[in-house]
């Protein structure tokens, strides 16, 4: 009785996380994910390298993984002191389009792009110097990094770009 349960429970719980999966984006018809569509581009968005070869890892960290992907991911504010709403990106690795992947709030900004209050200074850049991906096999995909940071009236404003993940081992 207890596996029973246990097991309906198991295919519940998956099935409504693949739903949730796909609640990202939902217009087909539109390249974009719901979050990002009808806001105001306001940030600049840049990862280096792009596209981006894994390596096999030798870091030293995260041992589990047999690649890394290393990059970094900077943002700027060109026009206007920005407070940070939250960060993140989708995932586009198979014929399902975008899936939910990072999720960053405004504390895990701060930390991660080194940025002190989580305030973007007008004509400054943050970055996120060890942006790195790790894995256990080598696939491709693309990852579509956003920022969102509101004005001092509340208006959101969105930075966003993609980074292209190659699968090829390169010079190793």
């Amino acid at each position: 009785m207890f596996f029973k349960r246990f097991l309906l429970f198991s295919v519940l719980i998956i099935q409504g996380l693949s739903i949730q999966a796909q609640d990202a984006w939902t217009d087909k018809t539109r390249v974009l994910p719901d979050l990002l569509r009808q806001v105001p581009v306001g940030l600049y968005i840049q990862h280096s390298p792009n596209p981006n070869y894994p390596e096999l890892n030798d870091t030293g960290t995260n041992e589990e993984w047999r690649y890394v992907w290393k990059h970094s991911t900077t943002v700027c504010s060109p026009n206007q002191d920005l407070k940070i709403v939250k960060t993140g990106s989708f995932i586009w690795y198979d014929e399902t389009g975008w899936k939910e992947n990072v999720n960053y709030n405004k504390k895990d900004f701060q930390k991660k792009f080194d940025c002190k209050k989580g305030l973007l200074e007008k004509g400054s850049c943050y970055t996120f110097e060890k942006n790195y991906r790790w894995g256990s096999n080598l696939y491709g995909g693309d990852a579509l990094w956003y920022v969102l940071a509101e004005d001092a009236e509340g208006k959101v404003y969105k930075g966003m770009a993609l980074l292209e993940t190659e699968s090829e081992l390169l010079n190793n």
